[in-house]
C-alpha cells in the first residue's frame, strides 16, 4: 500500500514556535526545533553576569565537574512517564497485528487509519496486562474504569485524537522497590507510582532528504501501550536510569512486552527540576525526550540538573521555562525542542464508542495467582541463599539468565560456583560473540556435570575452562570430553612427586635463586609441573609437594 503524503507540510509558527523538523531515533520520530540566529541569542546565558563560562546555549562537562560543590545546595526532583508498548499478537480496537520494521502501511484497516464510520473493539489481552503490570507494581486497580477521548492535531493522528483513559485510570497508587548498583553506592530504594493507563499508539513520520514532503506511516498507530507515571521521588540521574531499568525488567518478567528502547517499546520522558535544598516548593519543570538507553537518561538528567543549578546560581532561574528539551547523544548535552506556554488543553471526554471496563474480583485474582515471581522477590531469594548483591543484580536483571542459574542449582550445582561461571566466563563469550544464554550449546545439566567434577577433583579448574568453552560451542557432555581427551586429573602424590623431581633436576639455577629468597619463583616451578602434566595435575597436591621439595635442605 502506498504510503500516505503530506506534501508541504508546515506547522504554524504562533503554534509551535520555529518551524519544526522531525528525527527519528530507533525507530522512534521526536520533534525537533529549528532555531532562527537571533532566536539563539535569547535563549544564551549573558556573559556580563559571569566569568564561569563563555555565552552558550550549552554546559561542558568540565564546567559540570567544577561545579560540583555548587551541586551539594540544590536537590533535584524527577518524575518520569514511561510509555510501554505491549506484545499483544493484535492492536488495541482491530484486528492488525504489528510487526516491527515492517513496510510502512501494510499492517493498517479503516479503524487503524481514522476513516469516517469505522469503530473501535477493544482487544481484551491490553486489559490482561494493564491487570498484571498494575498488580506487580503494587497498585489499587480501579474495578470500573472508561476511556476517553484526548483530542489533539499532529499528523499521524489520522482521528485527531487519541483514545485513552484520564480522570479514572486502571490502577493507581502504587510503589516499585529496586537495589542500585554497588558501585552507585548500593542500598535500596522505594518509588511511588502515581498511575497506570491504557492507551492507544498514534503513527510516525518519515521525512523526504530534500525536506520537501513527509510521509506518514500507520502500521503504529492503534498499537496497545501502558502508561506508567511515577511520582516525583527521584533525585539523581542513576536513581531515575535504575527505577527505568526496574520497569523494563517487570515488563519482561511478567512478559507482557519486549521492552527493547531501541525499538520503541519502552519510551520513557523524563521531568526534572531543581530547588535549594530546604525548600518545600518544586522548581519549574523541564521534560526531557529522545534518551534511547538507560545510561543516556542517567547523563541527560545529570547535565540537566547542573544546567539549572548553573543558572540559579548566576541568578538567571527566570531562564528556566517550562519546555520540552532534546538530549544529544553526540554533544552530551540537551537543547530546546519546544517551549510550553501552559498546561495543554486536551478536551478529555468520555469515549462514546467503547464501554466501561468492569474488573470482578474473581478475575484479579486470577491473574493475580498467575503472576511469576517478580524481580524484587527473586533478589531477595537469592540474598538468602548466600549470594553477594553484586551476585544479584546480575542474575536477577535477565530472565533468560536468572532462568539458567536456578537450573544449574537445581541439578545439583554449587550455588557460589554456579554464578562464578556464569558471571564470568560464560558471560564473557556471550558478550564477544553477541549471544543470548539461549543461543549457547551448553544446558544448564552440562555446567552443573562440570562444576561437580571440578569440586570433586576429577578435573582440574583450568581443564574445566576448556571443556566449557567446548561445550558452549559444540554441545555435548562433560563425561565423553573428558574421557575422549583423557583429561581425568592425576590425584596420585608419587606421580606427582616425580614430574616435579624432574623439573627441578632440570632447572638448578631457579632453584638456587629460590632459595636464595626469591621465592615467587614457585609460580614458574609449578607451572612448569602443569605443562608437564598437560594442565592434569590436581594443583593442591602439586603445590604442597612443590613447597616441600624446594624448602628441602639439600
Amino acid at each position: 500500500m502506498a504510503s500516505l503524503c503530506f506534501r508541504g507540510l508546515r506547522t504554524h509558527s504562533s503554534l509551535l514556535g520555529p518551524s519544526a523538523l522531525f528525527s527519528k531515533t530507533n525507530g522512534v520520530f521526536f520533534c525537533t526545533m529549528q532555531t532562527t540566529k537571533s532566536e539563539k541569542n535569547k535563549t544564551r546565558i549573558d556573559n556580563t553576569k559571569t566569568t564561569h563560562i563563555k555565552a552558550s546555549t550549552s554546559v561542558s562537562t568540565t564546567l559540570i565537574n567544577e561545579n560540583e560543590k555548587m551541586l551539594n545546595d540544590y536537590e533535584a526532583v524527577i518524575g518520569i512517564e514511561t510509555h510501554v508498548q505491549l506484545s499483544t499478537l493484535t492492536k488495541a480496537f482491530c484486528s492488525c497485528p504489528y510487526n516491527y520494521g515492517a513496510q510502512p502501511n501494510t499492517t493498517v484497516c479503516p479503524i487503524c487509519m481514522g476513516l469516517p464510520g469505522a469503530l473501535p473493539i477493544f482487544n481484551s489481552k491490553v486489559i490482561e496486562c494493564a491487570v498484571k503490570l498494575g498488580l506487580a507494581l503494587n497498585c489499587k486497580l480501579a474495578m470500573t474504569s472508561k476511556f476517553n477521548r484526548k483530542q489533539y492535531f499532529y499528523p499521524d493522528l489520522p482521528k485527531g485524537y487519541q483514545i485513552s483513559q484520564f480522570d479514572i485510570p486502571i490502577a493507581s497508587g502504587g510503589y516499585v522497590d529496586l537495589d542500585l548498583p554497588l558501585e552507585f553506592g548500593g542500598g535500596h530504594r522505594k518509588f511511588g507510582i502515581t498511575r497506570v493507563h491504557m492507551e492507544e499508539d498514534a503513527g510516525k513520520l518519515m521525512h523526504s532528504g530534500t525536506g520537501t514532503y513527509s510521509q506518514v506511516d500507520l502500521n503504529r498507530a492503534g498499537v496497545p501501550l501502558l502508561e506508567i507515571v511515577s511520582e516525583p521521588d527521584m533525585r539523581t540521574g542513576i536513581e531515575a536510569a535504575e527505577y527505568a531499568a526496574e520497569i523494563q525488567r517487570l515488563v519482561r518478567y511478567l512478559g507482557v512486552g519486549n521492552g527493547n528502547m531501541q525499538e520503541g517499546s519502552l519510551r520513557c520522558d523524563v521531568n526534572v527540576s531543581v530547588r535549594p535544598i530546604g525548600q518545600a516548593e518544586f522548581g519549574t519543570k523541564v521534560e526531557i525526550k529522545n534518551m534511547n538507553s538507560f545510561s543516556a537518561m542517567h547523563r541527560a538528567i545529570d547535565f540537566e540538573i547542573s544546567r539549572q543549578v548553573l543558572l540559579h546560581n548566576q541568578g538567571l532561574a527566570d531562564q528556566i521555562v517550562q519546555e520540552t528539551r532534546l538530549w544529544e547523544e553526540g554533544a552530551q548535552k540537551t537543547a530546546t525542542m519546544r517551549k510550553k506556554e501552559g498546561l495543554a488543553d486536551y478536551r478529555y471526554f468520555p469515549e462514546p464508542d467503547l464501554p466501561e471496563v468492569v474488573l470482578t474480583e474473581d478475575y484479579v485474582e486470577s491473574i493475580r495467582a498467575s503472576l511469576p515471581e517478580l524481580p524484587e522477590m527473586k533478589r531477595r531469594r537469592f540474598e538468602n541463599m548466600g549470594l553477594s548483591m553484586q551476585d544479584v543484580l546480575f542474575l536477577a536483571n535477565d530472565t533468560n539468565v536468572c532462568e539458567y542459574f536456578e537450573s544449574t542449582v537445581d541439578k545439583g550445582a554449587d550455588v557460589k560456583m554456579a554464578a562464578n561461571w556464569i558471571m564470568g566466563d560464560i558471560a564473557a563469550y556471550l558478550k564477544n560473540e553477541k549471544l543470548s544464554i539461549t543461543e549457547i550449546k551448553l544446558t544448564p545439566q552440562e555446567l552443573a556435570e562440570l562444576i561437580s567434577s571440578i569440586k570433586g577433583g576429577i578435573i582440574s579448574g583450568k581443564i574445566g575452562k576448556d571443556i566449557l568453552f567446548e561445550l558452549i560451542a559444540k554441545g555435548g557432555t562433560v563425561k565423553a570430553v573428558i574421557e575422549e581427551k583423557d583429561l581425568v586429573q592425576i590425584t596420585d602424590p608419587s606421580e606427582i612427586e616425580k614430574m616435579i623431581v624432574k623439573v627441578i633436576d632440570e632447572n638448578p639455577q631457579q632453584v638456587e635463586k629460590y632459595r636464595g629468597g626469591k621465592t615467587k619463583l614457585q609460580g614458574f616451578f609449578a607451572g612448569q609441573v602443569m605443562k608437564a602434566s598437560k594442565g592434569k595435575a590436581n594443583p593442591v597436591l602439586l603445590n604442597k609437594i612443590l613447597l616441600e621439595k624446594l624448602n628441602a635442605k639439600s
